[in-house]
Parts: structure tokens; C-alpha cells; sequence
């Protein structure tokens, strides 16, 4: 890759290295060791969020979801979202979502000759792309399973995201779920505002929002239990996790009913 993109920090390349892949550049660690400098905690946190989409991912495949749209999905890295899928229910088709063209560039090279996966160049704000890009393997006539895992931070207000949620959820057949994770300020300390200014050198800053925000885009979707919790609350697999709040972000899951 070469020209101006490498001057310039990715999200998806920084989250990237957080989760100790391979496909970032010197300045995507650099403005990581920067962030990690004021907030100790957000490469656990982007670890966490994780192992949140994966335990998720788990549940889903054993309520019988075989369909799963992952918008804002990133670089893949091991255990990403049809491997967890598949090792529960085989063939399970999924369409992976990003507008960063490296990540999308990777994707389609791991997932070449995978005929049940799709990568799709899109922003999340572009649903009718996303729509596009899916309809060709995803059948929105049976339950699907729709994925915002750490993306929806990344959209600011004025581009509506409870509006980009409702127009994916609107579309998916009964039965279906609704997955979200997202950065929030709730309780914590001034350095993550801080951080949160930083991010912005990416071009996609992120906008922390309270509970009560991002509980309302589970509209028509009532949450599973456990609600919608700091990450680590959700399902942990190993145990309670001490302080779940420093990770300064919510997740849940939704089901629309049968």
C-alpha cells in the first residue's frame, strides 16, 4: 500500500494491534502507544469487546442462527465470526462489512474460494450498499443475525445512527437478532475523553454515548439476558471479571421473537 492512506492511522488497523495481529503500520502503533499511555485499559477493552463477539457468536449458532451480517467488521484475525460460527453449526453463511479498503482487501484474500462468506466495501451509514452487498448470500426472509460489534462509536450524531440501525433491523425476518457493543463515558474517568479526542486522528473518532442511548436501538428488539452490560457482564464463559466497569463500554444482544 502506498501514498497518503499510510500517513494516516487506521481504526481498523489499530484495533488490529490491540488484538495482536499483523496487518498495521508504524503509525498505526504509534497512535496506539499513545492512547494506551492515557487509557491503560483500551487494548483490554478492544480484547474484551472480542471475546464478547465471539461468546455472542456462540449463542447465536446454538439458537439456531445460520446467517450473520457483520457490519464494521475490520481486519480478520483468528476466531473471527464464520469460524466461530462454524465450529457450532457448519455452513453457516456470513457477510463481513468494512469501509476501510485495506481491511476489505485482506478479507477477500483469506476468504478466497469460501463460498459462504462475502466482503462488502461499504460504509455502515450506506444500508442500501449494505443491503445490496448481502442480498446475494443472505436470505433477509429467515432469521439473520445482525452484528455492530465496537463500530457504531465510530458514527457521529448528525449522520443518525439509530436511524442506520433501525433501517438493518426493519429489513430482518422475525426470529432475528440484534447484536451491539459501544464505547460510552458512563463512570468513566477524564482521561477517556481525552483518548476519545485522540481517536479523531484516524478519521473516525469515536462518540461515547450513555446507556439509555444505545438501549434505544434495541427498539422491537427486546434484550437477552443479561441486558445490556458492561462487556465482560455479557455471558462471561470464565468466571466474573473484577471491575467490569473500567472497560468503558456496553454490549447486547436483542431477539425480534418468532
Amino acid at each position: 500500500m502506498t501514498g497518503s492512506g499510510e500517513q494516516r492511522p487506521s481504526a481498523a488497523r489499530v484495533y488490529d494491534y490491540f488484538l495482536g495481529g499483523t496487518h498495521h503500520l508504524a503509525v498505526d502503533r504509534e497512535l496506539a502507544g499513545h492512547l494506551e499511555a492515557m487509557t491503560p485499559d483500551i487494548g483490554a477493552t478492544m480484547r474484551a469487546n472480542r471475546a464478547f463477539l465471539q461468546r455472542a457468536v456462540r449463542f447465536l449458532a446454538g439458537r439456531r442462527i445460520r446467517q450473520f451480517l457483520d457490519v464494521g467488521s475490520g481486519i480478520p484475525t483468528a476466531g473471527n465470526v464464520h469460524e466461530i460460527a462454524r465450529a457450532e453449526a457448519p455452513g453457516s453463511a456470513v457477510v463481513y462489512v468494512d469501509v476501510d479498503p485495506v481491511a476489505v482487501e485482506h478479507s477477500r484474500e483469506l476468504l478466497a474460494g469460501d463460498d459462504r462468506t462475502a466482503v462488502v466495501l461499504a460504509d455502515a451509514r450506506d444500508t442500501d450498499r449494505i443491503l445490496a452487498g448481502a442480498n446475494g448470500l443472505i436470505d433477509f426472509g429467515q432469521p439473520v443475525a445482525v452484528l455492530f460489534a465496537g463500530v457504531l462509536h465510530f458514527i457521529p450524531d448528525e449522520d443518525d445512527p439509530a436511524g442506520l440501525v433501525a433501517a438493518l433491523r426493519e429489513v430482518t425476518a422475525p426470529g432475528s437478532y440484534l447484536l451491539i457493543s459501544h464505547a460510552t463515558a458512563d463512570g468513566q474517568p477524564p482521561e477517556v475523553v481525552e483518548a476519545q479526542k485522540l481517536s479523531a486522528r484516524t478519521g473516525t473518532g469515536i462518540v461515547l454515548r450513555p446507556h439509555a442511548e444505545i438501549a434505544s436501538w434495541f427498539d422491537g428488539f427486546p434484550l437477552v439476558e443479561p441486558g445490556l452490560v458492561h462487556i465482560p457482564r455479557w455471558r462471561p464463559e470464565d468466571g466474573p471479571v473484577e471491575d467490569p466497569e473500567r472497560f468503558g463500554a456496553y454490549a447486547g444482544v436483542g431477539f425480534s421473537g418468532a
